[in-house]
């Protein structure tokens, strides 16, 4: 009896061996009217040829469209047709032999292949499709007994059971196979599991009524229990045995769950434990290696099956087998923290796997900064420098702030450099080399090689140390920078030479090969990774060049004055570093302003620290340095380092550009230095008038000045009196304020000054009398004018020239013309051509004085500018200037 799967329909064949089987197909869900039974849709007699055998085995596809049944003869017969609705049948026997059948099975698929067993034998029929009509093929000279074999449903494989192991049988024949010793009764699939019933085995040990006095009346129960027991053929393993007391009658599955019948007709119901109370079990057993394979079967997530292998991971740390402890934890070191396994591995025994762990973090990314350290103390620790520049080359996983950290304070400063370069960390790369190298030259190289924004603030941080030890070569690059003709020196290549003979490179030189072209250089200290003379180097084939001028790249050139401070301590390189500068050109004023002043300023230091020839050059140069034309600076800031300096040369240069020539004068006097105060009244007197009155009182401060520059006196008193500089009163209040002077120095002075008064009394009292005169006569020509009639006796005409007729035209001023020469029309005044231009010059000048006379201000800038106060005053009168405002 069988049911078909996904149906409602039961198959049921009945048989007595007077009389051929009956099949009959029933509807479970159709019960008959009359008895209520299950309705019977088909019945058919299965034929033998009319050999009474027993059948042993049966099989029938899910649509009931064909259908096997075997006799314990050996024959097999096919039934085909429609059995659902009873629309007649067909069969076939379609093998015999002289073997029983033991098991029937289809495997359907583009062809329908029927599986036979026999005891002896096992073979395959094409029953429809390709192949159809051909005898049976031989698959396999070993047999099964009855319920021994059955088909996986999931994967079409036959499955066998044979007292030695279970047998798959796919398309292409034979597959694997699994031991398990032992009679088999049945056999069935139940999911991933393989059901096996093993019958009750004789006993020939006890005999029965000696088993019976013993244990009573269930002797007879020992002798027919039977052995249920479930195998997960793909994990090896089995998954659940039990002794049942009475024989199993067969094997099913429904509802997910496996049932066995007894002959007693007891039913069992086997239900399958979930995945979380299988892994229960596995660990309280210590399986830990099947519960990691069935996790992975039943497909569980990363971090479920991690938490196994960690568990797997500690039993086997109790167990004190390390290796293989830490290589379950390196399985599940994405889902670990890692801090579980290291506390578990902290001691220094254990320090090869603890590499091993951190090394995997530092794989897996998931490494932190304390790990890294860590590492790289045990790598020390070990002295093993071959794995630590093996990590160092491994790539990025790892903190490379912290690597590069432990790699200085370990004192391995070539691989912190090999770090910095491989990671474009130059500003790291300069500090390894000057902090803890003490490697200058190298350092000065690499900032030499690099990028102009790698360089500036490397040789900006570093510029006094640089300074210190290679003056020169760090000047010349400052110099190189400054000037905007900076370029990154490169590597070129040279023949190659041949390797030593004797040994391998070291690891350490082996760093070479991955440190960036363009920074490659020679370095010289050594380490502890390098203590047979390793150290990092160009390789065979590389040698520096000079920069390439077609591949110039251009960067902002900073200002001059950034580079000042580096130079402290080091006025020598300063001092080249700025005549560079300023010979380089592409400078704009306000940086040469900073520059000339600057070197000014390191000239006069440097001079004032010599002595002599020495001192007298370095003025000199700062003499020539403001001398220049093209020499741009502030006045006051060399005016106050030439004072600080007490470089004189400087502060009258300085004065003589900017034409403060009585500040020279001035510092002369208030230095006491009248020699050179002579030379400069003589030099600048002739442009600088007011030095003369300044100087004659200088001259006469004191008896020492007066008796140095009495020859000088004379000569700025006829100074003073040619050019009317000081009135004769101003020149005897200067003279008599300090009392040194005498009435002898102001003799002739005061005599030539006397008689030039009164020959100007003189001469101003014959003007006057002058004036008085003519004012005189014009008074009396213009009262005659008035009362007095004009005779005219001119007989031409002025304009013309030609005889005077009438109509004729005489003016007061005595000149006669032909009316018709005057050209006058209507009644308008006439005035005589002549004297018409004087007259319009008389009268504008006339207008002008009366408009000036408001203007005041124009009076006293007058008085304030003229030497000849009472003359302005006299002159501005006749303008109507101080005269009473006309009233209306």
């Amino acid at each position: 009896m069988r049911q078909i799967n996904g149906t409602s329909l039961l198959v049921s064949i009945s048989e007595d061996l007077s009389n051929e089987p009956v099949l009959k197909v029933w509807a479970l869900d159709k019960p008959d009217k009359k008895t209520g039974a299950p309705k019977c849709l088909s019945s058919l007699s299965i034929q033998n040829g009319r050999k009474q055998f027993p059948i042993s085995a049966f099989a029938a596809l899910d649509n009931l469209s064909q259908l096997a049944v075997g006799f314990a003869n050996g024959s097999v017969t096919v039934v085909r047709g429609d059995l659902i609705n009873d629309r007649g049948a067909k069969q076939r026997t379609v093998f015999e032999s002289e073997e029983p059948i033991t098991g029937v099975e289809f495997r359907d698929g583009s062809t329908t292949t029927l599986y036979l067993a026999t005891t002896g034998r096992l073979l395959t029929l094409t029953i429809t499709g390709r192949g159809q009509g051909q005898p049976a093929k031989n698959l396999e000279d070993n047999g099964c007994g009855v319920g021994c074999m059955t088909v996986d449903s999931d994967s079409g494989d036959i499955v066998v059971a044979r007292n030695d192991a279970i047998y798959f049988y796919g398309v292409n024949g034979r597959g694997p196979s699994y031991a398990y010793e032992g009679p088999k009764q049945l056999v069935h699939v139940f999911g991933t599991f393989v059901a096996l019933v093993t019958p009750p085995k004789a006993n020939t040990t006890f005999k029965p009524g000696i088993l019976r006095r013993f244990v009573g009346g269930q002797a007879d129960d020992l002798y027919k229990s039977s052995t249920f027991a479930l195998l997960d053929t793909d994990l090896k393993y089995v998954a659940h045995t039990e002794t049942l007391v009475q024989e199993v009658r067969t094997l099913f599955a429904e509802w997910g769950d496996l049932f066995i019948l007894t002959r007693d007709g007891k039913l069992f119901r086997y239900h399958e434990k979930s995945l979380g109370q299988k892994l229960e079990i596995l660990y309280q057993r210590d399986l830990y290696v099947l519960a990691i394979n069935l996790a992975q079967k039943a497909g569980v997530d990363t971090a479920q099956r991690n938490a196994i292998l960690r568990k797997y991971g500690d039993y086997l740390h109790k167990k004190c087998d390390y290796d293989t402890a830490m290589q379950q934890y390196l399985k599940a070191i994405d889902n670990t923290e890692p801090s579980q396994v290291i506390r578990k591995f902290l001691d220094s025994q254990r320090i090869n796997n603890f590499i091993e762990y951190l090394e995997e973090l530092h794989e897996h990314d998931k490494a932190t900064v304390d790990h890294t350290t860590l590492l790289l103390n045990c790598y020390a620790k070990l002295k093993d420098t071959a794995k630590l520049e093996t990590f160092i080359k491994s790539g990025t996983h790892f903190d490379l702030e912290t690597a590069i950290a432990m790699c200085r304070q370990g004192g391995y400063y070539d691989q912190a450099v090999f770090l910095s370069k491989k990671h474009g960390e130059h500003d790291r790369v300069v500090d390894i080399l000057i902090e803890d190298s003490k490697n200058y030259e190298d350092a000065l190289d690499y900032i030499n090689r690099s990028e102009p924004a790698v360089t500036y603030p490397n040789l900006m941080r570093y510029a006094r140390v640089l300074l210190e030890h290679y003056p020169r070569e760090t000047t010349q690059l400052f110099i190189e920078y400054y000037t905007g003709k900076y370029q990154p020196r490169k590597d070129a290549s040279l023949p190659t030479t041949p390797a030593p003979a004797g040994g391998a490179a070291s690891a350490v030189q082996n760093l070479a090969s991955f440190i960036p072209l363009p920074y490659r250089q020679t370095t010289n200290v050594q380490t502890p990774a390098a203590t047979d003379n390793q150290q990092f180097a160009l390789s065979n084939g590389e040698a520096a060049i000079a920069p390439d001028a077609d591949a110039f790249q251009e960067y902002d050139v900073p200002k001059p004055r950034t580079a000042f401070s580096s130079f402290v301590d080091h006025p020598d390189q300063f001092i080249v570093f700025l005549e560079a500068c300023l010979k380089g050109g592409n400078i704009d004023e306000k940086d040469k302003v900073d520059l000339h002043t600057t070197l000014f300023e390191v000239y006069l230091e440097i001079a004032a620290s010599k002595t002599g020839p020495e001192k007298r050059n370095w003025e000199a140069k700062a003499k020539a340095l403001i001398d220049g034309k093209d020499i741009s600076m502030d006045a006051s800031n060399v005016l106050l380092l030439s004072h600080l300096s007490n470089f004189r040369d400087g502060t009258v240069l300085v004065r003589e550009q900017q034409g403060l020539r009585f500040d020279i004068f001035r510092s002369y006097a208030s230095a006491g230095d009248t020699a050179s105060a002579i030379k400069a009244l003589r030099k600048y007197g002739p442009e600088e008038p007011e030095l003369y009155p300044a100087a004659l009182k200088y001259f006469t401060s004191s008896p020492k000045v007066l008796e140095e520059a009495r020859d000088e006196v004379d000569a700025v008193l006829k100074k003073i009196d040619e050019d009317g500089l000081m009135a004769p009163l101003q020149v005897i209040q200067t003279l008599s304020t300090n009392g040194v002077a005498t009435m002898g120095m102001v003799k002739k002075y005061l005599s030539d000054t006397f008689e030039r008064e009164r020959k100007e009394i003189s001469n101003n009292r014959r003007l006057i009398e002058s004036y008085r005169n003519e004012t005189d006569a014009k008074r009396k020509e213009i009262d005659e004018l008035g009362t007095k009639s004009a005779v005219f006796q001119t007989r031409r005409c002025s304009a013309c020239g030609g005889s005077l007729d009438l109509p004729t035209v005489h003016f007061l001023c005595r000149h006669s013309f032909h009316q018709r020469c005057l050209n006058h029309v209507g009644d308008e005044d006439i005035e005589c051509p002549k004297c018409a231009p004087t007259n319009n010059n008389i009268r504008a000048f006339r207008k002008a004085q009366e408009e000036s006379a408001d203007r005041h201000e124009m009076f006293q800038d007058a008085l304030h500018r003229s030497r000849d106060k009472f003359g302005t005053v006299s002159e501005f009168f006749g303008r109507g200037v101080m005269a009473a405002p006309a009233t209306e």
